[in-house]
């Protein structure tokens, strides 16, 4: 069983995680819409990537009756 040979103070403690805080994104403007958006990820508000669209939204796909049911 593992069991601390001494107490690490809370200083000591707090100083290790020192480097462990988030650090901010840098969004990028999309090329297509202006949005904001992660770089090197698909733009969720047009569906484009590197000045195409790889994936279509929903409300431009057209779905027949017979396939919705």
């Amino acid at each position: 069983m593992a069991v601390g040979q001494n107490k690490v103070t809370r200083s000591r403690r707090n100083m290790r995680r020192a480097h462990d805080a988030l650090t901010a994104e840098n969004p990028n403007e999309c090329s297509n819409c202006g949005e904001l958006k992660r770089p090197h990820h698909v733009c969720a508000a047009c569906g484009h990537y590197d000045d195409r669209e790889v994936v279509a939204l929903a409300d431009e796909v057209e779905l027949d009756d017979e396939d919705a049911a």
